[in-house]
């Protein structure tokens, strides 16, 4: 008897990684299943064991690797007791993933808005835990008297997501124009962005 193809097997992580790149090397609305596959190594068919369609591969790929994100992130976050120092964390976990995984950061930042699936209809539950770490930082702050309580926590994390993403972005973009550097040092622009947000936070 057959067994059914399992997610977090080692021909699915493989798919997911060649679609990565295929993604960013091509843009997701251009690139075709037919690509992923040969790139993964894989029959055309094998690919539809795993995913549904096209949409599906870039979902499965941003929910995979997002774990991924959040087991580090917490992982990093385990044992520091200062918010100052946890948030600069996050900044600085979010920012370097530009440079430790730039295909990743490229997909994530740029071609995950090509898929309209994604956009309209995908619960993004991965993102909101994302987004739940840096709220539960910022609440922490708030419970210890050291960041101002009128904050929300939701326009908080939006807004900081949307700059970080957005700087993300920005270093994809000069990488590229670059022949492969980026125009700034991700740890100026992480101790920039930091030292103005905890100084805004701060009562």
């Amino acid at each position: 008897m057959s067994t059914k193809p399992q997610k977090g097997s080692e021909k699915y992580k493989r798919i997911l990684n060649a679609a990565i790149r295929v993604f960013a090397r091509n843009g997701f609305y251009a690139s075709k299943v037919s690509q992923v596959a040969k790139e993964a190594k894989v029959a055309d068919g094998t690919i539809y064991l795993y995913f549904k369609n096209k949409d599906d591969i870039l979902i499965s790929l941003f929910e995979d690797k997002m774990d991924e994100i959040i087991r580090r992130l917490n992982v990093e976050l385990e044992g520091v007791t200062d918010v100052n120092e946890k948030l600069r964390l996050y900044i600085g976990a979010h920012l370097h993933l530009a440079e430790s995984d730039p295909d990743l950061a490229d997909v994530i930042s740029v071609e995950l808005r090509q898929s309209t699936h994604f956009m309209k209809e995908y619960e993004n539950r991965k993102f909101n835990e994302y987004l739940k770490i840096l709220a539960n930082i910022l609440r922490e702050g708030q419970e210890l008297g050291v960041w101002r309580t009128s904050i929300s926590p939701t326009v908080f994390c939006r807004g900081l997501f949307g700059m970080l993403d957005e700087l993300t972005v920005f270093q994809s973009i000069s990488r590229h124009r670059g022949g492969g550097t980026p125009k700034y040092d991700m740890n100026v622009i992480q101790e920039q962005v930091a030292d103005f947000v905890i100084r805004g936070l701060k009562i």
